[in-house]
């Protein structure tokens, strides 16, 4: 017996949809948070792409298409960063993974990108104050970084987003969804 159309067709695209579908956003942790790491994450450059053969030697050089993700980091850090509840202050050991960070924004490698700094919080409490507190905790990791780690404030934007991306959707209070994330932007 023959499977339908249909059905053959709806497996396709299933089986597509599988092959294609964004990896779980990782966030840092712990012993996770180094500057190797970070720097790497963070990294935005790609290596030049691979002249391609078949035109070798015919006028100027024709570089082949590159996959940025393969060559560069994604442009996007996220850190385990947690602030005591319904607070904005930040504890010790979230200044030692941000200190990891201020020194990996020092690089070479990350001299002349500018970064944007989202504050995330789980939905408990109400919307209006969740995006308020994501906001202040974004600015206070903005301003250790600045006082702490001689940051150019031009570099790095604060921007709360309270509980709209949660990365734990069936665990609305998981750390994970109360994290910072550091998004790589251009000078």
């Amino acid at each position: 017996m023959r499977p339908s159309p249909s059905l053959w067709l709806g497996c396709l695209l299933m089986s597509t949809a599988v092959s294609i579908a964004q990896p779980r956003e990782q966030v840092l942790r712990g012993a996770q948070v180094n500057e190797r790491a970070v720097i790497e994450l963070l990294s935005v450059e790609a290596p030049q792409a691979p002249v391609d053969s078949a035109l070798r030697g015919f006028g100027p050089a024709v570089r082949a298409p590159m996959d940025r993700a393969a060559h560069g980091g994604p442009g996007k850090a996220s850190l385990l960063i947690t602030f005591p509840t319904d607070s904005a202050e930040l504890p010790a050991e979230s200044k030692m993974a941000i200190d990891v960070v201020g020194r990996a924004l020092q690089s070479d490698k990350l001299a002349g990108l500018s970064f944007k700094v989202e504050g995330h919080a789980d939905p408990r409490g109400s919307a209006e104050r969740n995006f308020v507190l994501s906001q202040e905790r974004a600015e206070a990791v903005v301003n250790y970084l600045v006082s702490h780690h001689g940051i150019l404030s031009e570099r790095l934007t604060s921007v709360g987003k309270g509980s709209a991306e949660l990365l734990d959707s069936k665990h609305p209070d998981a750390p994970e969804n109360r994290r910072v994330t550091i998004v790589t932007g251009r000078n």
